[in-house]
């Protein structure tokens, strides 16, 4: 079976390489062949695509890239659409793929297109409710007319793709019961696969004690201070007021924290921001993705807050399979996704309720408690719910039901 797979996110963007190509490769032994179709950004694809042809090197998998304009917002979204689409057709009219695979919602207008003029199957990967997530996230303003005429469209394009498209993918089982209770499609085909990690490489075992000293030495870090992380970008959903406050409460019960953030985003503004809250001990370090286990290895605890929007019952954050898969415990906020039920099953986390200074000390005793815990207790939850091999099983069982 052939599948054409669109993404409008780039493949060489770090998300591209933890949550498509793993996946795909690990399909390929199931005897699928993929043609990738992205929408890369013109620097990324610079620096990155003799990265992305070594790692597709013996896989039946081949890649199309488009460029990513961004210079007017809503034109630039549609003309990057436009030459995909053209894309798309023209690989159609060449290769007759027998699924379109398409990710997120820009490429499954794409894929609803090509099902209805070439007879191919369609796999909807929603990754997330797209509109509610924009108008949520303050992307889009419902008070614009332009915006809110995007908005309306996107939500009846969704009504579409749950509709038409042979599969549809959702990252939680709290965003398939949504669905599900939505009039009309209570029987619709979903198959729940959370965002997995490639638990070779987020693996504690595969950094050296020789590399975790170099980057305690890079980054003025003793072997005895209490290192809480984030990890990721910074803005739009992650409540980074809020986590500076924790880490401010987490300084109060351990006086030899340090606070490492391992993200691309501006350090100045980070620091601008650490010092408001008081945060005496702040590092800020970009790693690309084949780095990220070696600065994580330092770590005590790991911490994210994602605003608790409608939108965010559909999210399942990546990191937390690489933390977990790191043998490090977490501290999340509730109402995000499958999140608090994974914690609650397999203890492998402290969820806050409340963005108080009292809920803070509460989790920060229940850290204390789990520091007790040894590193495979956290790493055998990331098996139980975030390995890429429970991914890529669950991917085949979707395409061998269409092959049928």
């Amino acid at each position: 079976m052939k599948a054409l797979y669109i993404t409008y996110d780039g493949l060489t963007d770090n998300l591209g390489q933890s949550q498509i190509l793993p996946y795909l490769k690990g399909l390929t032994q199931r005897g699928l062949e993929f043609h990738i179709l992205s929408c890369d950004k013109p620097h990324r694809l610079a620096e990155r695509k003799q990265t992305i042809l070594h790692e597709l090197e013996g896989y039946p998998i081949q890649w199309t890239s488009i460029p990513y304009e961004h210079r007017v917002k809503v034109f630039s979204a549609m003309r990057n659409k436009w030459r995909l689409k053209a894309a798309a057709i023209r690989l159609m009219k060449q290769q007759g793929f027998d699924v379109v695979h398409c990710r997120s919602y820009i490429a499954a207008e794409i894929g609803l297109y090509l099902k209805r003029h070439y007879g191919c199957k369609l796999i909807f990967d929603m990754r997330g409710f797209f509109a509610d997530e924009r108008v949520d996230g303050g992307l889009w303003k419902l008070s614009n007319p332009l915006y809110a005429a995007i908005y309306r469209y996107f939500k009846r394009k969704e009504k579409q793709f749950y509709t038409h498209a042979d599969y549809t993918i959702s990252l939680t089982e709290a965003a398939a019961r949504i669905i599900h209770n939505y009039k009309g499609f209570e029987h619709v085909p979903i198959a729940v696969i959370p965002c997995c990690a490639d638990l070779q490489h987020f693996n504690r075992n595969t950094v050296s004690e020789q590399r975790t000293n170099e980057v305690r030495a890079q980054l003025n870090i003793t072997p005895t201070d209490y290192v809480l992380t984030y990890l990721g970008s910074l803005g739009t959903w992650y409540m980074c007021n809020e986590m500076m406050s924790f880490a401010h409460q987490l300084q109060t019960h351990k006086s030899n924290m340090v606070f490492l953030l391992i993200t691309s985003d501006n350090p100045d503004s980070v620091h601008r921001l650490a010092t408001q809250y008081g945060i005496n001990n702040l590092r800020v370090v970009a790693a690309n993705r084949e780095d990220v286990p070696a600065y994580l290895s330092v770590s005590s605890a790991s911490v994210f807050f994602i605003k608790p929007t409608f939108s965010k019952q559909a999210s399942s954050p990546t990191k937390m399979g690489e933390l977990l898969g790191m043998g490090i415990p977490i501290v999340a906020n509730a109402g995000v996704g499958d999140v608090d039920a994974i914690i609650a099953d397999t203890h492998s986390g402290v969820v806050v309720n409340q963005f108080t200074a009292q809920e803070y000390d509460k989790a920060i005793a229940e850290l204390d408690q789990l520091s007790l815990l040894p590193p495979e207790h956290f790493t055998n939850a990331a098996q139980a719910y975030y390995s890429l091999e429970m991914g890529v099983e669950r991917y085949a069982k979707v395409y061998e039901a269409l092959d049928k």
